[in-house]
């Protein structure tokens, strides 16, 4: 609370006047002892002035003005009391008190407020009371029978409060929830709350602290708490200690206890550290840094531990004996990102992810673990209209060493890229630029320069017949230096470690054409579209023979499905080139009518130039391709399925499929999703690192099959899902959630179970149970 009435001295004796004079003269002395004349209108004793608006934080003057307002007010001017009675209301600065009746002595500087009693403070808090009694312009003080409405709806109780120099509040057989109370029954108890012996709320530092307290859930109690120190619920940053969390077991880790510390440095940055101290390994310190200037912002996480758990040795794919060597003692890692803005057009930016060993991540649970490669990069990029810049460094580290070497990694040093797309020219088309240079180091491994450059002119236009039309011009051009091509991911025949230097320019002039047939249902009941669709492209054969001494960073993979059936490229980059002349052929049709919708997509390639059947089942092995579709059916808002296939008409079977369905109502849903492929997608951890062609495991299917439910109602929540490898005949993944929240508590357990393994260990099942009482704080345990 702050003070609102003024101190004794701005009370003066008013004797020998008419009691609306007296009136008057009281309102002209709350004033400051100044009469402002016509200024003040006295109505039912209400002195009127305009209201000063302050800061919550800001201490409030005693020479403030004062404004008041009572049915009846009477001045005993022997005793040098002042009486005001009936909807009274006394309001300085952003505080106002309202009562029945307050009565002030001069003689002691005592208000007393009977009835009704409640405060208003600046940040919002409302204390209300049956009885008050306040001295020392409102700083000392007692209240009894108190009831606060705090911030985030809490509530606190107390049978009596103390206030001590505006800053401290003593209160006697406190309690304190975040619950709504009952309105059909305020006696029953909350679902919980804190009950305390006494407990203390430090205006100042704004923390409220309890001491032999106890907490309930539905009245009754489940946790002692000798002593428990909270911000008030109106802090949103505030430095000190947060909720601590336990852990009676997990596998690397045992016991483990986590105690963070939170320090607000200023308005824009802070610094969390968080010890940790374990059974079963050495202790470690963490810490996170945060700050957000005028120009960026910068976030670094890090930690340093005594790591002492020894991993177990394993063979990886590579041959070698892994799980040893320094992969514990004094461990530590690094996770930085920073971004600055140089000007309205430029801006530099930061991403360092390092780590002493994945075990230390494992063992220590930190996040990021799991992932097969930690990206490290620094850039300068910048923007301007229609065109785009960027440079840039890359560094990988390892993680997963079952599959990874680190020396088979690159150093990307630089990378630069550069993209235009300008406005339509004197003939209608727009030219766009693009090109992606770089420098590529590997310790085992091709090391190679690229520059590159991608040229493209399109020219849409239609005809009366409704047709339209894309004409495209399109010129490719790259020039590499490499040595060590022999080595991976390239494998070429030649093996010399001298620099080579080998290039390719493409042109491709291709016309695409859309032709929409549209019809309407009768009353605007729906729409379809047939759409056929047919496109042209001419280039020069770009076979094996041309590339096979080429690097290749970029197109290690190759899709052939209904997304990129009309692309000029099937390769996600520019190292490799789909040439010669081929026609792609599609019809796309929709159907919408009442909320319903089905839209289809059937087509093929045809091709001159066969130059795929090096890549196990492309699709492209023959003149006539696989026919690729896509599917997608919502017939109601109840059901949504979406397949996409290519079929081998030659084989007579099915190359590649996948598919995604949701169904549910409103409190149900279910989703699943299924994907099929003759052989494993995984084909750079498939290959002979010899040879570079593929082994027997990249010809073992995909086959494998998600499913997932939840539901909610009335705040209850579960939830589960489950991987499965149908080829395999074994799970992959499965989990669920369960939970409860309402509006001052919530209840959320989940389990997860991995089947896989990483860096030779397979992954135990995990648990984390977490309680969320809301304004203090969550508790969770995580084995």
């Amino acid at each position: 609370m702050m003070p609102i009435l003024p101190s004794s001295s701005l009370f003066r004796p008013v004797a020998g006047r008419s009691p609306q004079a007296r009136r008057s003269l009281l309102a002209a002395s709350m004033l400051g002892g100044t009469l402002v004349g016509a200024a003040i209108q006295v109505h039912r004793a209400h002195a009127q002035v305009h209201p000063v608006h302050v800061d919550a934080g800001t201490p409030v003057s005693q020479k403030d003005p004062v404004t008041f307002q009572a049915d009846t007010v009477s001045y005993d001017n022997a005793r040098g009391i002042v009486t005001w009675s009936g909807n009274v209301q006394i309001w300085q600065n952003d505080h106002v008190l309202r009562a029945d009746t307050v009565t002030y002595d001069r003689n002691t500087g005592i208000a007393a407020a009977h009835g009704h009693v409640a405060i208003v403070e600046a940040d919002g808090t409302v204390l209300f009371s049956d009885y008050a009694e306040l001295s020392n312009g409102m700083r000392d003080g007692i209240m009894t029978r108190l009831h606060a409405l705090m911030a985030d709806n809490a509530r606190l109780a107390a049978n009596g409060m103390r206030r001590t120099g505006a800053r401290v509040n003593d209160m006697a057989r406190a309690v304190y929830t975040a619950c709504e109370i009952c309105a059909r029954h305020p006696a029953r108890p909350p679902f919980w709350q804190l009950r305390a012996y006494d407990a203390i709320d430090d205006t100042e530092h704004r923390r409220i602290e309890f001491r032999d307290a106890y907490l309930d859930l539905f009245g009754i109690p489940v946790m002692y708490l000798p002593a428990f120190s909270m911000s008030d619920p109106s802090v949103r940053r505030q430095s000190g200690f947060l909720t601590p969390g336990i852990t009676p077991h997990d596998r690397y880790l045992g016991a483990y206890l986590t105690i963070p510390y939170y320090w607000v440095i200023d308005g824009q940055s802070d610094l969390t550290v968080q010890g940790l101290v374990s059974t079963r390994t050495g202790p470690q310190v963490s810490s996170q840094y945060r700050n957000v200037f005028n120009w960026g912002t910068l976030n670094i996480l890090a930690g340093l531990a005594y790591d002492t758990h020894h991993a177990e040795q394993y063979i990886n794919t590579f041959g070698n004996t892994s799980g040893s060597g320094n992969e514990h003692g004094v461990q530590g890692y690094i996770f930085a990102q920073g971004q600055a803005s140089i000007s309205r057009e430029w801006r530099t930016g930061m991403n360092i992810n390092l780590t002493t060993s994945a075990n230390y991540m494992r063992d220590y649970r930190v996040t990021g673990y799991g992932q097969e490669t930690l990206t490290s990069n620094i850039f300068l990029e910048g923007f301007g209209t229609g065109s785009y810049s960027r440079v840039d460094a890359q560094a990988y580290q390892g993680l997963n060493q079952g599959v990874i070497r680190n020396s088979d990694l690159p150093w990307v040093l630089p990378r630069y890229t550069f993209s235009y797309f300008g406005q339509p020219d004197a003939l209608g088309g727009r030219l766009a630029l693009d090109t992606t240079d770089f420098y590529v180091y590997r310790q085992n491994g091709v090391s190679d320069q690229r520059g590159q450059l991608s040229a493209n002119w399109d020219r849409p236009f239609h005809n009366r017949l409704g047709q339209l039309w894309m004409l495209t011009l399109h010129l490719e051009s790259t020039l590499h230096r490499a040595t060590s091509l022999n080595e991976q991911p390239l494998y070429a025949a030649t093996a010399t470690r001298r620099a080579v230097v080998t290039g390719q320019v493409l042109p491709t002039v291709a016309l695409k054409m859309n032709w929409p047939f549209l019809r309407t249902f009768q009353h605007g009941g729906g729409t379809q579209i047939l759409e056929p669709i047919a496109q042209v492209i001419a280039a020069p054969n770009s076979g094996n023979s041309t590339t096979r001494n080429m690097p290749n960073e970029d197109s290690l993979s190759y899709e052939f499905t209904d997304s990129t059936l009309f692309s000029l490229n099937r390769y996600p980059g520019t190292d490799r080139l789909d040439g010669g002349l081929r026609g792609n052929i599609g019809v796309h049709g929709n159907w919408t009518w009442n909320g319903h919708e089905v839209d289809t997509l059937v087509g093929e390639s045809i091709q001159e130039h066969i130059d795929h059947n090096r890549i196990p089942y492309s699709g492209l092995n023959h003149h006539l391709s696989d026919v690729v579709a896509r599917a997608r059916i919502a017939p109601n808002r109840y059901v949504d399925f979406t397949g996409r296939t290519r079929i081998d008409p030659y084989a007579r079977r099915i190359d590649f499929g996948d598919a995604l369905f949701s169904t549910g109502v409103t409190h149900f849903h279910v989703t699943g999703g299924y994907v099929y492929e003759p052989v494993t997608p995984y084909y750079y951890y498939a290959t002979n690192l010899h040879t570079g062609s593929p082994t027997s495991a990249y010809y073992v299917r995909t086959n494998e099959l998600t499913l997932g439910a939840s539901t909610n109602w009335s705040g209850y929540s579960l939830s589960g899902f489950v991987r499965r490898s149908l080829s395999r005949k074994q799970f992959v993944s499965l989990g669920g959630n369960a939970g409860y929240q309402n509006d001052c508590f919530a209840f959320n357990i989940m389990y997860i179970k991995q089947y896989t393994s990483i860096g030779g260990q397979q992954r135990n099942s995990t648990i984390m149970f977490t309680l969320t009482f809301k304004t203090i704080g969550a508790f969770g345990i995580h084995g």
